[in-house]
């Protein structure tokens, strides 16, 4: 009697379980792409495609109970230079709107979500970026996250060469997460419940200030504790699972407020090849960055000096010679400013080799040094015959040295 093969390593074993799962996903997926569709056609209809200008950037934040998203937010805009007010979806769904769909015993569903969510995001208010605190919670918002992206891709491929091309720029998506352990989220909670029950006692005691909203959850352990796993399997799961996607971020929130700080300068800081439209990247990309101009910057300054004085010794000294008579006598007058202008005429500046020895020489002791060329005509003889005036050509060099002035004290 034969066995029955085992299936394959790589293959698998269905259950039951699995198998619904797998039926239930696929549902999701073809309600997400009903529930957009049905969205998008309406912005359609609305706006025009010409129209449909979603923002450059989109900040997906999500954060554990008590990680900090309302206290660092206001930094992660100003790190990526975002001007408007975060859109946070719970806030979102409390309007007129939504309050009567409620009211009438009705569930506020994933197409009210996608819809209200999408119509906030046309708002020019937007057009640089937004940070969406809240979305996406479900599968269905996810895939609708997904087929927004692939949207604005298409946009950008449809319109780009027409007049319409700036609307529509190259879309940067980042999934931003503010992690704490479910301990630290917990500490966190009941902390800022008992500071929220003292602050609006202190305020019914004195009339002075404004009570801060109380949750019970917030002085309620098993509360904060369900809060905190809701958030694992909801918000944590979903931006998770669009991690494959879009530029992730897992920013480290346990630490102290400058150390989380630190970690999303870290995590956000500018990169030209994930934010530039690859086009203008493939541009710029022949030129060097700073940092690698600067890597081995004192390494050079020594090597050109050192050649300076073993293979141009005369002009190296001519050089040095005019900044010690021309030039430090005025530099040391102006040892309390930092900061000298000298014009020269002077002819030791003619040659472009002088003028980078003048720099590099500067810079070895410490000063910083730019070199100007202002040329003048200056009339020499008028032909009386033929109205035309000959002018000589007057070049005058404007140097401007830069260093930390004294530091004196001022009486008051």
């Amino acid at each position: 009697m034969s066995e029955e093969p085992l299936p394959p390593s790589d293959q698998p074993i269905k259950t039951e379980a699995s198998s619904v799962a797998a039926r239930h996903q696929d549902l999701e997926v073809k309600d997400a792409q009903i529930i957009f569709n049905t969205v998008w056609n309406k912005l359609e209809e609305k706006y025009g495609r010409t129209r449909l200008h979603f923002p450059q950037e989109l900040i997906l934040l999500g954060g554990a109970p008590g990680a900090g998203k309302g206290t660092n937010t206001p930094f992660i805009q100003e790190v990526r230079g975002l001007t408007a007010e975060p859109i946070v979806v719970s806030s979102l769904l409390d309007t007129p709107e939504m309050r009567a769909i409620k009211d009438a015993g009705g569930m506020v569903g994933d197409t009210e979500v996608i819809s209200i969510l999408f119509e906030r995001l046309l708002s020019p208010d937007y057009q640089d970026g937004a940070i969406l605190d809240g979305f996406p919670r479900t599968f269905v918002q996810v895939e609708c996250m997904k087929l927004l992206y692939h949207k604005m891709l298409q946009l950008r491929a449809e319109f780009f060469n027409t007049e319409y091309r700036a609307s529509f720029r190259q879309p940067l998506i980042h999934i931003m997460m503010l992690f704490i352990d479910e301990k630290e989220s917990v500490a966190r909670q009941l902390k800022r419940g008992r500071e929220i029950i003292e602050h609006n006692e202190e305020v019914e005691r004195t009339g002075i200030g404004e009570p801060k909203e109380y949750r019970a959850t917030d002085s309620d352990p098993k509360a904060a504790q369900r809060r905190y796993r809701v958030f694992k399997e909801a918000t944590y799961d979903a931006l998770q699972s669009l991690k494959e996607v879009f530029h992730y971020h897992f920013i480290n929130a346990q630490g102290t407020l400058a150390e989380v700080r630190q970690n999303i300068i870290k995590e956000l800081q500018y990169q030209s090849s994930l934010e530039l439209d690859p086009r203008t990247f493939d541009s710029l990309h022949r030129l060097p960055i700073a940092k690698k101009i600067v890597e081995h910057a004192r390494q050079q300054l020594v090597r050109r000096l050192d050649q300076y004085e073993m293979e141009s010794t005369e002009q190296f000294h001519r050089v040095i010679d005019f900044i010690e008579d021309k030039i430090m006598p005025i530099v040391r007058h102006h040892a309390i400013t930092g900061s000298a202008h000298i014009n020269s005429e002077d002819p030791t500046l003619d040659d472009p080799h002088s003028m980078a020895m003048l720099i590099d020489i500067f810079s070895e002791r410490g000063y910083h040094a730019s070199v100007d060329l202002h040329k003048i005509e200056i009339p020499e003889e008028f032909d009386l015959q033929t109205g035309q005036i000959r002018c000589r050509m007057k070049k005058v060099w404007r140097i401007q040295i830069r260093f930390k002035g004294s530091e004196i004290r001022r009486g008051s």
